[in-house]
């Protein structure tokens, strides 16, 4: 696929690596894409996994891996307010070598949890910042809006607002994105 051949070529610093595993996952009769201008790999039109560049490693995160088995412990969260995705870090192209055959198991585990159609247990009901939930209250077209966007997207702007120490930091914070609420945007969307 030229995206991704492209997308290798321009990585500045794990170029090899991504190269590498993309050779395991197109071998693991996945379907290859390019999705959030990132490769992705799915099975039957569903995620299974995608490469993610960081600067201290690379990551192959598997979208419903907690649903995984992990009897090599090689998979982690990608922070405490992720539920569903786990990934596997590499760091070198060997690590790549050396953790192919439990990225292929793993793949395939992932494939099954697919097709089975197995789902992670829905997050309870977010609890909104209060400068949010008073923000929305006041303004039925953002409060529509703010509803309209998927669940993830609405927690992601909770957590941002609420992440601020101070209540106007919040609201300023609420302030600032109302608009891009309003567009029915993301909060990291352009």
């Amino acid at each position: 696929m030229r995206e991704i051949d492209a997308y290798i070529r321009r990585s500045k610093r794990w170029s090899d690596e991504i190269a590498e595993l993309r050779s395991i996952l197109v071998g693991c009769d996945l379907t290859e894409e390019f999705k959030w201008y990132k490769p992705c790999y799915s099975h039957g039109g569903k995620n299974i996994v995608i490469i993610q560049e960081m600067k201290e490693f690379l990551a192959l995160m598997f979208f419903k891996g907690a649903l995984l088995n992990d009897p090599e412990g090689v998979l982690e969260t990608q922070g405490p307010n992720s539920r569903s995705a786990r990934r596997i870090r590499f760091t070198s192209v060997e690590d790549v070598a050396a953790l192919s055959d439990i990225v292929r198991a793993y793949v395939g585990e992932a494939v099954a949890v697919a097709e089975a159609a197995l789902e992670v247990d829905r997050a309870p009901e977010p609890v909104l910042v209060a400068e949010l939930q008073n923000r929305l209250e006041g303004d039925p077209l953002l409060k529509a809006a703010f509803e309209s966007l998927t669940p993830g997207r609405q927690r992601e702007y909770n957590l941002y607002f609420s992440g601020a120490k101070q209540a106007k930091t919040r609201q300023a914070r609420v302030e600032k994105y109302a608009a891009k609420i309003l567009e029915r945007k993301g909060l990291r969307e352009p």
